[in-house]
């Protein structure tokens, strides 16, 4: 894995995305440390799986023998 300073990450920067489609990860370091990692697009879907579910699957997974309770608490007044 290549390393390389921010200022020549952004110099070269259509470099470093050839090497990462060619499947080159490249690490970028900021006063000497690493501070992130270009990777090729299937590494990342492979680490971060865009697996969230959707608003209806969430609807249905919700437990329906919750109860609540409505706050019968007087609203306050505003003067509009």
């Amino acid at each position: 894995m290549k390393t390389m300073q921010v200022r020549e990450a952004k110099a070269g920067l259509s470099a470093l995305i050839e090497a990462a489609e060619n499947g080159e990860p490249t690490t970028i370091t900021r006063h000497g440390k690493p501070a992130a990692v270009l990777v090729p697009v299937e590494d990342a879907r492979r680490i971060y799986p865009d697996k969230r579910p959707s608003m209806v699957e969430l609807m249905k997974n919700f437990p329906d023998d919750m109860e609540f309770e409505r706050d019968r608490t007087p609203m306050r007044e505003i003067d509009l």
